[in-house]
């Protein structure tokens, strides 16, 4: 995976990948505040309800300020995604390697498990189009032996919920940037 190199990996890179987009009529500084506010997830995106920094102990802390090296615990996760509870949701525990707030850009890899096991990096870039829009691109790529159960069981959820979280951004920035102006 590219973790090091603060570009986003290629698909080619792991076993599968899960990969969305989204077209925002919204400025970048609009998209960007709506997809770093970790605490109003719950309130627009059926895939990822909550994620917040925490100790290695996936204890939260009272700073939740994201920064290059945190830990990052996400839960629940949907899939399929949902704004209504889940019997036994999914959640993920990550260490955010990029944080890059001039060029709209952010990224964590997977350190649930043993690299050779499971290793995954995520990365959810904003850029800017002509007329003030703003194109959501977000990867994720899965590598190790429990990538191909991952593909297998969950991977079109996976699928269903990076869109679904597309199009959640997207509705929830266009409102605010509505809003105003």
């Amino acid at each position: 995976m590219s973790s090091t190199s603060h570009v986003p990996p290629l698909s080619s890179n792991g076993v599968f990948s899960v990969s969305a987009s989204s077209l925002i009529n919204a400025p970048r500084e609009v998209v960007w505040e709506v997809l770093m506010d970790w605490k109003s997830y719950k309130e627009w995106n059926p895939f990822v309800r909550d994620q917040r920094i925490t100790d290695a102990r996936k204890n939260h802390l009272p700073d939740e300020t994201p920064r290059e090296g945190c830990h990052l615990h996400i839960h629940p996760v949907n899939i399929p995604p949902s704004f209504g509870d889940k019997w036994f949701p999914s959640s993920a525990f990550e260490r955010i390697t990029a944080l890059d707030h001039e060029n709209y850009r952010t990224a964590w890899v997977n350190i649930d498990m043993p690299h050779w096991l499971l290793n995954a990096e995520r990365w959810q870039v904003l850029v800017e189009v002509e007329g003030g829009r703003t194109r959501y691109e977000t990867i994720e790529v899965f590598g190790g032996l429990l990538a191909y159960l991952i593909k297998i069981f969950v991977g079109n959820g996976l699928k269903k919920g990076f869109i679904a979280m597309a199009e959640g951004l997207k509705h929830r920035a266009e409102q605010r940037y509505e809003r105003s102006t």
